[in-house]
């Protein structure tokens, strides 16, 4: 109990370290208008607070793991969206912004669910993986195409995130995951488009 709550607090208030360098590395930083750099920053806030989610998410799911091997699979795809939490945080800082003022709320939420979603059993829960990471490669997509067209740094973050999550979703399938019965994907989906509505602005 004390190691989750010093990683939520990791999570929620400190400031993480990646283990790879960041994606934009040396992509050239444009001049952006006032309205552009206030829409990449809320594209921003979104994305970091889905990985502020997805780490409480894996962590509650490994919490109730019941196999060690999906405890690690779990633990592992955790530390990536530590890289990608720590560079979207670089990213708000450079477009003058913050994460989001919920992030506690939202981490909460999400390690909640992902314990409830893991003591559905082991396969139940590396579907819910899947199913996190592909709707969340789905509104990466989404940013890719909104976010303006001088903000490379963004892009190249993203690039490298969609492709991260593509693999856990992959490794996740292979490890034996279950095809998440109706209506989850679609409630899991709709509270997805109220936390991006909210995160946008706060």
């Amino acid at each position: 109990m004390l190691s989750e709550a010093q990683r939520a607090l990791d999570t929620v208030f400190g400031a993480p370290l990646a283990e790879r360098p960041n994606p934009a590395g040396s992509t050239a930083e444009l001049v952006l208008e006032p309205q552009e750099k206030r829409h990449s920053a809320g594209l921003m806030r979104i994305n970091h607070v889905g990985e502020v989610c997805a780490q409480a998410l894996y962590c509650g799911q490994a919490a109730v793991a019941r196999d060690e091997s999906t405890r690690e699979h779990l633990l592992h795809a955790a530390q990536e969206e530590t890289d990608h939490l720590a560079w979207c945080a670089d990213r708000l800082r450079e477009l003058d912004s913050r994460p989001s003022l919920l992030n506690p709320v939202w981490y909460a939420g999400s390690f909640a669910i992902g314990a409830l979603a893991g003591l559905r059993g082991d396969g139940w829960n590396l579907g819910f993986v899947v199913e996190t990471e592909r709707q969340v490669e789905a509104h990466i997509d989404e940013h890719l195409e909104s976010l303006p067209e001088g903000d490379q740094r963004s892009r190249a973050i993203l690039r490298t995130m969609k492709a991260d999550e593509a693999r856990h979703a992959a490794n996740a399938e292979a490890a034996g995951a279950r095809i998440l019965p109706m209506p989850v994907p679609t409630i899991m989906a709709a509270a997805s488009k109220v936390m991006k509505a909210v995160a946008y602005r706060l």
